[in-house]
Parts: C-alpha cells; sequence; structure tokens
C-alpha cells in the first residue's frame, strides 16, 4: 500500500509537471514560479528516491528540499500578491528564513544529515504563511491558484506534523513509524491531485484552445 501511494504521488506530480510545462510554453498563462517548483519537486523527489534505494542517507536532501520548496512558493505567492507591504512581507521571511538556516547549518553541521525539526517547522509555516495572505487577498478580489493554495495550506500544516511525528517515530515501533510515512504518501497523493484539479479548472481549455 506504501510503495502504490508513493508511487502514485510521483506519477501525479509528473503529469502535473506535463502539463503546467504545457500550459506555460504555448500560452504563457501559468506562473513561471509554480512551474519551476514543479521542475524543483520533480527532480528532489526522484533523487530522494534514488539515493533511498542505493542504500545511502537521503535526509540531506529533504533539507534541501524543504528549503528550496520555501523559498520557489515564496517567490510565486510574491508574484500573485499585488500589495506592497505584503510583497515587503514575504520577502522579509524568506530573506531572515534563510540567514537562519545558513547561520544554524554553519554552527551545527550534522543538523543538515538528519530530520531537522526545525527548519521543517519554519519552512513549512512560513508556506502556510504565504498561502494564508493570497488566500485573504482572495476574498475580495478573483480567485487566482484557489485550489492550489487550499493544498498548500492544507499539505503544509499535515506534513509538518508527520514530519514531527516521523522523527520521535525512530525510536518507536516499525508500525508506527510506517504508518507515518504511509499518511504523509496519502496526503502528498492528494496534494499532487488538486494541483491536477487546479489545471483542469483554470488551464485546460486556455492550453489546447485553437
Amino acid at each position: 500500500m506504501a510503495d502504490f501511494l508513493i508511487y502514485s504521488g510521483y506519477l501525479i506530480l509528473l503529469i502535473n509537471l506535463i502539463l503546467y510545462s504545457i500550459s506555460f510554453f504555448r500560452k504563457e498563462k501559468v506562473n513561471g514560479f509554480f512551474v519551476a517548483y514543479l521542475v524543483f519537486a520533480f527532480i528532489m523527489q526522484m533523487s530522494m528516491e534514488l539515493l533511498y534505494h542505493l542504500h545511502f542517507n537521503n535526509l540531506f536532501l529533504v533539507n534541501i528540499f524543504i528549503i528550496g520548496q520555501m523559498v520557489l512558493l515564496g517567490f510565486f505567492y510574491n508574484s500573485l500578491i499585488k500589495i506592497k507591504s505584503q510583497k515587503l512581507f514575504v520577502k522579509s521571511i524568506l530573506s531572515v528564513g534563510i540567514v537562519i538556516f545558513c547561520v544554524q547549518f554553519f554552527l551545527e553541521p550534522k543538523e543538515f544529515l538528519k530530520f531537522n525539526l526545525f527548519t521543517i517547522t519554519l519552512t513549512s509555516l512560513s508556506c502556510v504563511i504565504f498561502g494564508l495572505l493570497h488566500f485573504y487577498n482572495m476574498l475580495t478580489e478573483k480567485k487566482v491558484y484557489y485550489y492550489i493554495t487550499i493544498a498548500v495550506i492544507f499539505f503544509m500544516l499535515g506534513s509538518t506534523v508527520l514530519y514531527l511525528i516521523g522523527n520521535l517515530t525512530l525510536t518507536l515501533s516499525l508500525d508506527v513509524k510506517y504508518f507515518s510515512w504511509k499518511l504523509n504518501a496519502f496526503l502528498f497523493l492528494v496534494y499532487q491531485l488538486v494541483i491536477l484539479h487546479e489545471w483542469k479548472v483554470s488551464f485546460f481549455k486556455k492550453s489546447f484552445e485553437n
């Protein structure tokens, strides 16, 4: 079951990458930062999977992924936001976050090679804040990337909790550990399916119209 969820998530991610790329290059309607995020996510997921099968520690890639995810989603939402003070707020969070991570990994390099609870929490909550800010703006503006924003908020919150549990379950039973992995894989699959739904609702007709 776990493998089915994991590889189904990868498959939908690849489909999303292809579809959003087609929409971007044909009509340039899709936000370029979001396409970059999908490219980055696919490359990182495949790299982590490869290292896992080669029996190498892939946790440093997890840290690279969650930091890169925060940066790209930050750029994505910054490009959607029109209010200058909000744009400055997003940029400030990104800048402060990157500085904090650099200082932490410089002072404690070993933190880069394990589940870093601080990094996971800070990056995920930053993405949630970006999403909530855009969601708030959509209450009085046109709903752009509505489903993606909902998916980002709920996936980042859920995934953060499961990452925290994952770190704790390293010392618990295998059943508990595998359950948290399965649940995270399920959330990732749902996340990708919602992103696919966004493409269908917002970009399908625009991408293939004559």
